[in-house]
């Protein structure tokens, strides 16, 4: 029999592709979504899954290379943004008309963060899209958004896994997918075995490069901000995930892929379905 599911999508950046390989997963063994969450990267896939353009989205993903991210770039000249993320949201415009999150066919809900009162914002009502892009404004790298007074950037700096905001309905289950974490001991191995490699080898272009490149260059200012946000929102989206207690806890952690990295959609999303199908038969079971 077919159980009826409220979903929560994490924020994750680019690891959130692999909602969608969850999201298929759910559905090819017979669970129903029956309303949805989502905190940046996983309110966009939940908006886009709600709005009935997953397919068309997953398509689109297709399309996503090096190049075309940097034509996707609007850079801004400011000081509290890189880049005004209006033409992102357009492309995806072009093929899912922005509507009112009401008028969508499930109860949907995206979670921003007010940085002026420093406090949660729960979208349930008014311009899908005005949602996701406040949920997904990365703090210095997307624009904010400005509304009612308010300063709103990425929902992730408060709760990455929205569990407790998602509708539910009786006899449903809770089903997590967090994509917030990511395997930074595996990915250190990883770096250490190529740069091992790397010194081994006896060609002179190695070793002019050997030369050039200090062996601590990933260790930095940009690096160490990164991880700690990172790490920071790992252990919020822990300790919502204990306070909830899902029936069903999808946890992603990446070593290989990293928040940028868009045009790894269909790896991303084979990820999420592998590691979807196998907490749903722990659950089964």
């Amino acid at each position: 029999m077919a159980m009826d599911v409220a979903l929560v999508l994490s924020s994750g950046g680019a690891r959130g592709l692999a909602h969608i390989g969850a999201i298929e997963e759910l559905e090819a063994n017979g669970y129903r979504i029956t309303s949805i969450a989502g905190c940046s990267m996983g309110a966009l896939i939940g908006g886009v899954y709600a709005a009935g353009k997953l397919e068309e989205f997953r398509e689109w993903m297709k399309t996503i290379d090096r190049k075309k991210m940097l034509e996707l770039t609007d850079f801004s000249f400011s000081l509290n943004h890189l880049v005004k993320g209006t033409k992102i949201i357009e492309a995806i415009m072009e093929f899912v008309p922005d509507i009112l999150i009401e008028d969508l066919p499930i109860p949907y809900c995206a979670v921003a963060t007010d940085w002026k009162a420093g406090r949660e914002v729960v979208f349930r009502k008014g311009s899908l899209f005005e949602a996701i892009r406040a949920s997904i404004s990365l703090p210095t790298f997307y624009e904010p958004v400005r509304r009612d007074g308010m300063i709103l950037i990425d929902g992730g700096v408060i709760n990455p896994i929205p569990l407790n905001r998602v509708e539910r309905t009786h006899n449903d289950i809770l089903v997590g997918v967090d994509v917030s974490g990511h395997d930074y001991l595996a990915q250190w191995k990883m770096e250490k075995e190529l740069e091992r490699r790397r010194k081994q080898d006896k060609s002179l272009a190695a070793q002019v490069i050997n030369k050039l490149i200090p062996d601590d260059i990933k260790f930095n200012y940009y690096t160490m901000l990164s991880r700690t946000s990172s790490l920071m929102i790992r252990q919020n989206s822990i300790l919502m995930t204990k306070l909830m207690k899902p029936e069903i806890l999808i946890d992603i952690q990446m070593s290989r892929y990293g928040g940028f990295d868009y045009d790894k959609s269909e790896k991303i999303i084979a990820i999420g379905r592998r590691k979807s199908m196998l907490a749903i038969k722990k659950f089964e079971q």
